[in-house]
């Protein structure tokens, strides 16, 4: 789980088990340029440590005062900031905006059951009462109906949820407001062949909170040496993707140009919920890939899911170049698919 939230998750519960009060304070909204998303954490602990942010810098004392009080009390709290261009500047920011802030103690066995979720591979949706502080958390789109006189609007706003990263706000006709938010699985690279261009990619998609795994059974190309804090996976496409599953939040990539390592795992991808599936070579390369996955009873609309030649036409040369362009165009999917 490398994404941030799953580690500020983590770091709240190591909080809680070492004995200490703890509060999680949460971007519930904001307006203009603010520098963080709804969503973004801060976990304070009542020793004084912290980690996270919600704001880039400039309230975070503000909101660790406030959360002094919620972990003595546990009564939830409310805050709202405006962040003036005096204050984005000195911390680096291009311009101001305003944010919202909602702090509550933490309660370690949510923070528990969230992780264990998560490492599952599991979706959650925590629904929470800004009016009421009342807090649910649903495993499945199904489960909003299970909120007491539950609103049309916040009914379909929780299974949208789950299509999705991030948090919502949601005010209700009556006044009454919610903060949806959704716990995805980590996003999971699957490469498959240990080669050069893999060596970059692999590296720039761990930054962007990708969790990487190289598949390749040929172990003279898939060695810690070449390939440091990556996982290594040195079997064989097919029995490999048997064990690690492919879902919504996994995408393949086939960069070996050898159809016996490429096209097994391809189709297998296709058959999948994969968001992305891309494969390295020529146009004529791809054409007679296609050609052999189509004899193999995939209709062009599957076969259209192939991202080939993979990448972004940048006019790359350089595996690191190479590696940029497929990056770019895998998050390109990502987000446009992402409501």
């Amino acid at each position: 789980m490398p994404h941030e939230s799953a580690q500020l998750l983590s770091i709240g519960l190591s909080y809680c088990q070492s004995g200490h009060r703890v509060a999680i304070a949460t971007v519930v909204k904001t307006w203009g340029s603010s520098p963080r998303q709804a969503g973004s954490l801060l976990v304070i602990s009542d020793s004084g440590d912290f980690a996270g942010s919600v704001s880039g810098g400039c309230i975070e004392g503000a909101v660790i005062t406030a959360a002094q009080k919620t972990m003595s009390d546990g009564i939830p709290q409310l805050l709202s900031f405006g962040v003036t261009q005096d204050m984005a500047w000195e911390v680096g920011l291009a311009c101001g905006g305003r944010v919202e802030v909602w702090v509550e103690r933490a309660d370690p066995e949510l923070l528990q059951r969230l992780l264990v979720a998560l490492s599952a591979r599991q979706s959650l949706v925590v629904v929470t009462s800004l009016s009421t502080g009342q807090r649910q958390v649903l495993q499945r789109p199904e489960d909003a109906a299970s909120i007491p006189s539950i609103a049309e609007p916040l009914l379909t706003a929780c299974r949208d949820a789950f299509s999705r990263d991030g948090a919502t706000d949601l005010e209700l006709p009556d006044g009454q407001r919610f903060f949806l938010w959704s716990l995805q699985p980590a996003l999971r690279l699957l490469i498959v062949g240990a080669v050069h261009t893999a060596q970059p990619l692999s590296q720039m998609a761990s930054q962007c909170d990708f969790d990487v795994t190289i598949i390749d059974p040929r172990t003279a190309f898939a060695t810690e040496a070449r390939f440091p804090s990556v996982t290594l996976c040195k079997e064989w496409p097919e029995p490999a993707l048997a064990k690690l599953g492919i879902d919504r939040r996994t995408a393949l990539l086939t960069l070996t140009h050898d159809p016996k390592l490429d096209e097994p795992p391809l189709a297998i991808a296709l058959r999948s919920e994969a968001f992305y599936i891309g494969a390295l070579g020529s146009g004529k390369t791809h054409a007679s890939r296609l050609k052999r996955l189509s004899e193999q009873g995939f209709s062009d609309a599957a076969l259209a899911r192939i991202h080939g030649p993979i990448g972004l036409r940048i006019g790359a040369r350089s595996p690191a170049e190479i590696a940029v362009s497929i990056l770019a165009q895998l998050i390109g999917v990502l987000r446009r698919e992402s409501p």
